[in-house]
């Protein structure tokens, strides 16, 4: 299940489904220099993915990066109680059955900080944070951007030319709402731009494997 994108760098992509579209979902797992794996935006951990996770390392991180990305946290942190469970603050609130080992709001001074910085997204009501790894010059996302080049799907595929990223990298008209303080989310996107990165995983739709920083721009040029 696990798709090698790079020395130490893994995706593995299911199925999801949200509001009756068929958007997909897709997990990221990182080797840690110490040999220790950081799972993020954890999918379900059905047996054959977890041994081809076993095979690469003890998963010793698991991160909910967001208030809208955590729906197998809890799994992944009981197949792995020696894990640390990493996630907003305020999804401690929303999933009172997670017990977060530590927020996002302190990986600044995460054990794996200086491999995988992060850079949380001011004025969004998603409260993501992204992770630029420094390793393989990669931003690593959920909800950043979407990239579908289509989908078999018609109302998926109505929803994305009725958002304007039908066939292209973008954050759709109809989500754009979800930016609430868009000089705040402008100056954290201009943060994350200064960083050294070419490509960008992705929740929903393909990796944007080159070109990273022009696809960001181009995501939120609506932003002014």
């Amino acid at each position: 299940m696990l798709e090698r994108l790079d020395d130490g760098l893994w995706v593995a992509a299911t199925p999801q489904s949200f509001m009756g579209l068929r958007v997909g979902t897709r997990m990221t797992v990182v080797r840690l220099a110490g040999g220790d794996l950081w799972v993020h935006s954890a999918i379900e951990p059905v047996p054959e993915l977890r041994a081809e996770v076993d095979a690469l390392g003890p998963v010793r991180h698991v991160v909910a990066p967001s208030l809208f990305h955590h729906l197998h946290a809890g799994r992944w942190k009981s197949a792995y109680p020696e894990a640390a469970l990493w996630g907003p603050a305020a999804l401690a609130r929303k999933r009172k059955d997670l017990q977060l080992t530590d927020t996002l709001e302190q990986a600044t001074g995460a054990p794996w900080a200086a491999e995988l910085v992060p850079v949380h997204i001011d004025g969004c009501m998603l409260d993501e944070t992204v992770f630029v790894h420094r390793a393989t010059r990669t931003v690593i996302a959920s909800d950043l951007t979407e990239n579908f080049a289509t989908s078999p799907h018609w109302p998926t595929r109505l929803y994305l030319k009725v958002s304007g990223i039908h066939g292209k990298v973008g954050w759709g008209r109809l989500m754009r709402v979800v930016y609430r303080d868009r000089p705040a989310a402008r100056r954290s996107v201009e943060a994350l731009l200064a960083s050294e990165f070419d490509r960008i995983v992705v929740a929903h739709g393909d990796v944007i494997a080159r070109d990273g920083k022009a696809a960001l721009r181009e995501t939120f040029r609506f932003l002014g």
